[in-house]
């Protein structure tokens, strides 16, 4: 994925890629081998950075009020 088409996609869909990316490696590992080349997967660590980052972007990109998730509860003295 190229920098030009990372700036067109909306954070949703970057979440998207980075819980497929996190996946894989899950399933597959850190790095592997195919022949002589050793292949490495991005760092999980990172990976689970860009999710947090982009998981609060998207919370506030679908919330239309600053409180939107803010309760209130009221309790009564005796």
């Amino acid at each position: 994925m190229g920098a030009e088409e990372e700036q067109q996609l909306t954070a949703s869909q970057l979440l998207s890629k980075v819980n497929q990316a996190i996946v894989n490696i899950m399933v597959g590992g850190q790095s592997y081998q195919i022949g002589s080349r050793k292949l490495s997967r991005a760092d999980l660590s990172t990976l689970r950075a860009m999710k947090k980052e982009l998981e609060a972007q998207v919370n506030a990109e679908g919330s239309s009020e600053l409180l939107d998730n803010t309760y209130v509860a009221m309790f009564e003295g005796r």
